[in-house]
């Protein structure tokens, strides 16, 4: 299944944030779906909305992913 990638430095792994600052890793596929990347996580809590990127600074929305 092909992910989508960070604009910026084209890697595939970013991390959301929820309430109390914990992270989530995250990957996203090529439909826009974002799934943990260990089966047991949830995205329960989570603020989905904004990506953050594991390589560089980048954050935002998923629909700027390529």
């Amino acid at each position: 299944m092909k992910n989508l990638l960070c604009p910026q430095c084209q890697i595939r792994r970013f991390f959301l944030l929820n309430a109390a600052g914990e992270r989530l890793v995250v990957t996203v596929t090529a439909d826009q779906k974002i799934h943990p990347i260990h089966d047991d996580a949830s995205l329960d809590g989570f603020d989905i909305s904004v990506l953050y990127c594991l390589g560089c600074s980048w954050k935002g929305s998923i629909h700027n992913l390529t």
